[in-house]
């Protein structure tokens, strides 16, 4: 069943208006008629509900309330990616299958070693963009939150934030003892919220490592080989989510 987010502020009584690019991809790609049902989900409370659609209008589509429904698409752990900005279209496919994966929020950052520079015109637009990927993506895989996108951060932004998390792993191809797998056995809390740092294609500096561990993280090795960037984001996210994601009662 098609699943679409809203705004609270779309929600009055037992009506929820849907609007803007929505409209069409009901109308005109899905082909959906009066009396279909759809899921919507809330923005901003995460709350899910189980709709009808009343009526069609040029620029938005009426729906009426049938039941709210439990929320069941999250984990008890909140992932944060922070990912050192990558070439191409690179970034997208992060936030994309990332998003899938149940990703709470991304941040690209900018490290020594980064090969793209954006300007502050460049940002805005990447980050409108990448964004819209995050929303779709998490239409497509039913989550009951749109993964924040949040502007590039510098090293120093990403070391002030470390005391906000549980934990953060910074995975670093050049660690040969700590083993990621080390550090997930040692973790007992249920609900967690966790910080994955990753570095661009030319990796992490050690300076950059050595400021990484006087902030509190944690340095780890994802095994023998090293991976592409986009690889790194989507193989933490999966492991961890296997490791400690509750299935019930979370």
């Amino acid at each position: 069943m098609s699943k679409f987010f809203v705004n609270e502020n779309q929600i009055n009584d037992s009506i929820i208006n849907i609007i803007d690019d929505d409209v069409n991809h009901i109308k005109n790609v899905l082909r959906l008629k009066i009396g279909e049902e759809i899921k919507i989900c809330s923005i901003d409370t995460s709350k899910n509900y189980l709709c009808k659609i009343n009526n069609f209008d040029k620029k938005s589509i009426e729906c009426l309330i049938i039941e709210e429904l439990e929320p069941v698409a999250e984990s008890n752990i909140e992932l944060d990616i922070y990912q050192g900005l990558p070439k191409s279209d690179k970034m997208e496919l992060i936030i994309q299958k990332g998003t899938e994966l149940g990703v709470h929020s991304f941040t690209p950052v900018a490290f020594k070693r980064s090969i793209v520079k954006l300007d502050e015109k460049d940002k805005i637009k990447k980050q409108a963009r990448w964004q819209k990927i995050a929303e779709v993506a998490a239409k497509q895989s039913g989550r009951d939150i749109v993964p924040k996108v949040h502007d590039v951060k510098t090293i120093k932004n990403v070391c002030d934030l470390i005391d906000d998390y549980d934990i953060v792993l910074v995975a670093y191809e050049n660690e040969e003892n700590n083993q990621l797998k080390n550090e997930l056995k040692s973790i007992t809390q249920k609900n967690l919220k966790i910080a994955v740092v990753i570095g661009p294609e030319g990796g992490i500096e050690e300076t950059e490592i050595e400021q990484f561990k006087l902030s509190g993280a944690k340095i780890v090795s994802l095994g023998k080989r090293i991976l592409r960037t986009e690889t790194v984001a989507l193989v933490m996210a999966a492991i961890i989510n296997y490791e400690l994601e509750c299935t019930e009662d979370k």
